[in-house]
């Protein structure tokens, strides 16, 4: 089937804008992007005893993540064997069995049917109708990587390490700065009326729209640094199936480097015995410091370190979130405030402050920034913007080469490619992974 848009000019860097407002589009991505992909659906501090579960979506489909009475994680598919009612309607709790509503089919937390009403009389007991071996349906495929818990609608996908490949160095930062590893609060839920695409390619490299978009924020003085533009000091990177961005760091030790951004000493003992080589080393030798990250297609993180109560000192958050599209011009947004689960009470208070502030419902960096995206979608809808290809070629001469040199392994200690300065390399390496994935047709 041939792609209702210029496949060649997504591959350099000229994006169709209609792929941001397009049924037809979202039809494929929904056929052959989110059937195969990785999904983030939760975090095992979300349920972490017997009996606990969240109800999270892949697209139409809603799967019951719940730990099992014998302590293991399951996603199974939210839907009863015998009329197709929702088994679960509750966003989550705690339940031995769940019961569906219908007709009172019920199921054990590890999706065992465990009974029907009147089985003799309407089935002929366990001769006419046995229930040994009936399921809920369970997710084709379940991984988890320090906690996060992902899907994969495709039975045949990939290894789940494989998948996020070298990005895993990166997302240890977010989601493993001690062995306790990070616990999660939320999530808070919204729609947004924008493409999910645009969030995604956001978070995963655009610092060029700071001094534009979030310049308020900045001037109000929410942060240490007086000037946005200085996003361009920091590097942007991309390894394995995702990529985000660093702020560079004043010149210190990792010790001093690490204080800088509000982390206190116990935290930075615990990070210092926790982290690779590399990866202390891209902080406290090279000085870059993760901000914001996307892995493909959905999942979104923010580090960030905004000046919390009356003090000039900075502190701070961790949040995750996934961009679960609705349709070709809406998305949900899902958004959970993290932290290392070891940290102090007061640091999680604070920082959970700080989340608030700047990246919940209603935070200050989330109005500006869905204000444009909003704006960007109901555009792509109309006519014209099928005439139209948007230049997403920041960063590149005309002869596709890269206006600066990736930084060699002696300035930059993490994998994958960094550059410093604005360049929009990983937005097109995000839509580079989703048209490889529209280009594949799914089998029969």
């Amino acid at each position: 089937m041939q792609l209702p848009f210029d496949a060649a000019a997504v591959r350099r860097g000229m994006i169709p804008a209609h792929i941001y407002n397009d049924a037809e589009v979202f039809a494929l991505e929904r056929e052959r992007l989110f059937s195969r992909a990785w999904v983030f659906v939760g975090h095992v501090s979300e349920i972490p005893d017997p009996g606990d579960y969240v109800v999270r979506q892949v697209l139409a489909d809603s799967f019951i993540v719940a730990r099992g009475e014998d302590g293991e994680v399951r996603a199974m598919f939210n839907m009863c064997l015998h009329r197709g009612m929702q088994v679960c309607r509750a966003e989550m709790g705690n339940a031995s069995h769940f019961r569906c509503p219908y007709h009172g089919w019920s199921y054990r937390n590890d999706g065992r049917l465990a009974g029907l009403p009147f089985h003799r009389d309407a089935y002929g007991g366990e001769e006419g109708f046995p229930r040994q071996g009936r399921t809920l349906l369970p997710a084709p495929a379940l991984d988890t990587y320090n906690g996060l818990i992902f899907i994969s609608l495709d039975e045949d996908a990939p290894p789940l390490r494989a998948y996020l490949g070298d990005f895993a160095f990166y997302l240890d930062y977010y989601t493993r700065q001690s062995p306790t590893g990070i616990e999660l609060s939320g999530p808070q839920r919204w729609r947004i009326k924008a493409n999910w695409k645009i969030g995604a390619e956001n978070f995963a490299g655009d610092m060029y729209h700071t001094p534009h978009t979030h310049t308020s924020v900045v001037e109000i003085g929410l942060f240490r640094e007086p000037k946005a533009e200085k996003r361009k000091d920091g590097a942007t990177y991309w390894a394995g199936n995702g990529g985000g961005t660093t702020y560079k760091l004043p010149p210190g030790s990792l010790e001093e480097r690490l204080s800088h951004v509000g982390y206190p000493d116990p935290m930075i003992e615990t990070m210092k015995k926790t982290w690779s080589r590399g990866q202390l080393d891209v902080v406290g030798r090279d000085g870059f410091m993760v901000s914001a990250a996307s892995l493909f297609p959905n999942l979104s993180l923010v580090h960030n370190w905004p000046r919390v109560e009356e003090s000039d000192d900075v502190l701070p958050f961790i949040s995750i979130r996934t961009w679960q599209p609705i349709g070709p011009d809406e998305t949900e947004v899902l958004s959970w405030f993290a932290v290392d689960a070891g940290a102090p009470e007061d640091f999680k208070a604070l920082s959970y402050k700080a989340y608030l502030m700047c990246f919940g419902s209603t935070g200050m960096f989330e109005q500006d920034d869905v204000e444009n995206w909003v704006s960007l979608t109901h555009t792509a809808g109309g006519s014209m913007a099928r005439r139209l290809q948007l230049n997403s070629r920041m960063g590149l001469r005309p002869d596709d080469t890269p206006l600066v040199p990736a930084l060699p392994p002696e300035e930059f200690a993490g994998p994958g490619e960094a550059r410093v300065g604005y360049g929009e390399y990983n937005q097109r390496h995000l839509l580079n992974r989703w048209l490889d994935h529209l280009e594949r047709e799914v089998s029969a």
